[in-house]
């Protein structure tokens, strides 16, 4: 069997572009992957594309040796746009594999080590009533309503690196009153998106602790390690990170301190081979797994067989339910939730495929970004500065 074509496919969700490629093998089998990188939809495509000759002519079988040579082979780092386009390939091989074995890929990664995986709700706190105590408090009473026992929000506004006394206690006070709204046991995750310094992030830290937040996720910016490390050591709240990262040497270079022990990989930056060697570097370290999973609903499948396969496993990130609602009509087998957990699907490889009428329907924008640093980014509607985004 060998790779005769990838084509790329870009899908307009207002909040994120979404870039799908398909790899095309002599035999017939086609696998699906996911490079998804916000802010750098084309550019993503066109790194495919350009790494495209690379694999042309190898079997998508050898998925390791592929995976060699779509980063070795450039002898550049490209950092996560590289890393978005030698997933996408990657994962796509994966695909290729499991349906040539007839086997779904947690089956070809070690076997079920779950019943389910338990998952956590992002991207709720969108809705109407702004950013009040109020309104995150009914929309997060909703989310537990729907059956899960775990939601992640970002309290912090357009935050960066310092906040004013009242941007503060606005955050904790929203802090608290998702904590009441939800009760005691459930747990609540704080996103943190790299905003602050390490001082601010610890002042965070203490203010937050009483109401048990289950993790205070990248406080800090990640390229300076030692930064990240700071925080995990004086916080009262355990610190997740790691969904920046693109290569497993910066992962090494993180579990050396044994600082930090909710390890958040990015599959889609690392590519599954690479992915699953993280994993078992965290294992050694007696870490936890809850890989990031907030780009499309390709990714949310890759995830859930990861996560399926990994003893250490901890959490699984769940935005897919909070989309546009077409969301559901873009792949034939969706991840579905079910009383607050998911399961990955037994038909052979990833279990799905893009139904490319739905594709064709939501174009690429190039406003389709989350503007992180933007009042009301909450919202998930794009950049309206950069053209609108529907």
């Amino acid at each position: 069997m060998r790779i005769t074509d990838i084509t790329t496919h870009v899908v307009g969700n207002p909040w994120k572009n979404w870039v799908f490629c398909v790899v095309h093998t002599d035999e017939g089998l086609t696998g699906l992957g996911e490079g998804t990188l916000n802010g750098f939809g084309r550019t993503v495509e066109a790194a495919i594309h350009e790494l495209k000759p690379l694999v042309l002519g190898r079997d998508p079988r050898d998925v390791a040796d592929v995976a060699l040579h779509l980063w070795r082979d450039v002898f550049s780092d490209g950092g996560q746009v590289h890393g978005s386009a030698l997933a996408a390939i990657e994962l796509a091989c994966w695909d290729i594999l499991g349906k040539a074995a007839g086997l779904p890929l947690y089956r070809l990664w070690g076997g079920r080590c779950h019943e389910r995986l338990r998952v956590y709700a992002n991207g709720w706190y969108r809705g109407e009533g702004g950013r009040t105590p109020e309104a995150f408090a009914a929309q997060a009473r909703e989310v537990v309503r729907r059956g899960y026992t775990a939601l992640k929000f970002d309290p912090f506004g357009a935050a960066w690196r310092v906040v004013d006394r009242r941007e503060f206690d606005l955050a904790i006070d929203l802090i608290a009153a998702v904590r009441e709204a939800v009760g005691p046991e459930v747990d609540i995750l704080i996103e943190g998106h790299n905003r602050f310094t390490v001082s601010t992030a610890l002042q965070f830290a203490e203010r937050m602790a009483p109401y048990r937040p289950a993790w205070f996720e990248a406080p800090v910016p990640p390229q300076r390690v030692r930064a990240t490390v700071e925080v995990a050591r004086r916080s009262p709240v355990p610190v997740a990170v790691g969904e920046d990262y693109y290569c497993r040497e910066q992962f090494a270079e993180l579990l050396s301190y044994d600082a930090v022990h909710i390890v958040q990989l990015e599959p889609q930056f690392l590519g599954m081979t690479a992915a699953r060697d993280v994993v078992g570097m965290a294992q050694a370290h007696e870490a936890v797994t809850a890989p990031h999973s907030a780009q499309g609903p390709v990714c949310s499948l890759a995830c859930a067989h990861l996560n399926m396969a990994s003893p250490n496993f901890y959490i699984h990130e769940m935005f897919d339910e909070f989309n546009e609602p077409w969301e559901n009509r873009l792949l034939t087998h969706p991840l579905r939730v079910v009383d607050g957990a998911v399961v990955p699907p037994d038909r052979p490889g990833l279990g799905t495929e893009l139904d490319l009428d739905e594709v064709r329907r939501h174009p690429y924008q190039v406003s389709n970004y989350l503007p992180l640093f933007k009042s009301g980014w909450e919202k998930r509607t794009g950049d309206p500065e950069a053209g609108g985004a529907g």
